[in-house]
């Protein structure tokens, strides 16, 4: 018994360490987007406007990170997100005191995005109650600030492309890639309502409890409420990048970065790896997860 709790400490102990390691690494990042995303933007004095939002996303997840940390309590943190972009957004458009229509569009995708998701998952946490994600995370004051950092660094460079554009000192007209952009926006945004609302109808059925959904959208995709958001940030950035140059194309990595954060790290392989230990050995999951695609949405096959 000595040695499994020894063991167990050890594990968290590491944890704690590397969480020690991935804040400023995650500072980094983020000061590294907001020195490109600065160039040829807008200043307050001798401080880049871009640069002002990124302190600000820091900011006020630091901020509430103080009292979720001494509450023990993850219950805003979702709804932090959404009041994130808002402000940062909000920001950008007074700070750099612009009426652009391309700058007034991007805002308007962000902010619309924002509170719809921000109060979909807030109203669902309300309903549902604690995450069991947070539950190792939230005693450990390293692990649980890394969180709330990643929240920043996520909010600044997903928004970077369209606050390249907000801050740009110059103006082009919208023309093609306005059209396009939002199109595709307007695409990414639709999959993700449905996605959302097709799910919160399947748990709010208590025949459902326990079991996992494969009807409706879910049928074309297992994630197709991702599929929808890395697709909305296409739209975002293509309607950005006619403002762009020089290092401001840096700032393009924004729906690169939400496409990997979500395949790669804390989305899709997080619930993959839930939905196979809950109901990896009965047969109808196996055989939805062989004949659903895991993210690019497609016409489901025959059983």
């Amino acid at each position: 018994m000595d040695r499994i709790r020894a063991a167990l400490e050890e594990s968290v102990n590491q944890a704690e360490r590397r969480s020690l390691i991935l804040i400023p690494v995650a500072v980094v990042t983020g000061a590294a987007i907001a020195w490109a995303g600065s160039q040829g933007t807008t200043r307050v004095g001798d401080v880049p406007v871009f640069a002002l939002c990124g302190t600000l996303a820091f900011g006020i997840n630091w901020l509430v990170f103080v009292h979720a940390y001494l509450a023990q309590t993850e219950r805003f943190f979702d709804l932090t997100g959404s009041i994130t972009y808002v402000c940062v957004v909000g920001m950008a458009l007074v700070l750099a005191d612009t009426t652009d229509p391309r700058s007034l569009l991007l805002a308007g995708m962000v902010l619309v995005w924002s509170l719809r998701l921000g109060t979909f998952l807030f109203a669902r946490v309300e309903g549902v109650g604690a995450d069991a994600r947070f539950d190792e995370l939230k005693p450990s004051f390293p692990r649980f600030l890394l969180t709330w950092t990643v929240q920043g660094v996520w909010v600044l460079v997903t928004l970077a492309a369209a606050l390249g554009a907000i801050t740009s000192e110059g103006s082009v007209p919208l023309g093609g890639p306005a059209v396009v952009g939002t199109s595709i926006w307007l695409l990414g945004f639709a999959v993700e309502v449905v996605a959302d609302e097709t799910k919160r109808r399947f748990r709010a059925d208590p025949g459902n409890r326990g079991r996992f959904i494969q009807s409706g959208i879910w049928a074309w995709s297992r994630h197709p409420n991702y599929f929808g958001e890395i697709t909305l940030w296409v739209g975002v950035a293509i309607v950005a990048l006619p403002e762009l140059s020089g290092w401001g194309y840096a700032t393009l990595v924004s729906p690169v970065f939400v496409y990997l954060l979500l395949t790669r790290f804390s989305g899709i392989p997080l619930l993959e790896a839930r939905g196979e230990e809950r109901w990896g050995h009965e047969p109808e999951y196996q055989a939805y997860r062989d004949r659903t695609p895991l993210l690019f949405p497609r016409p489901p096959r025959r059983r």
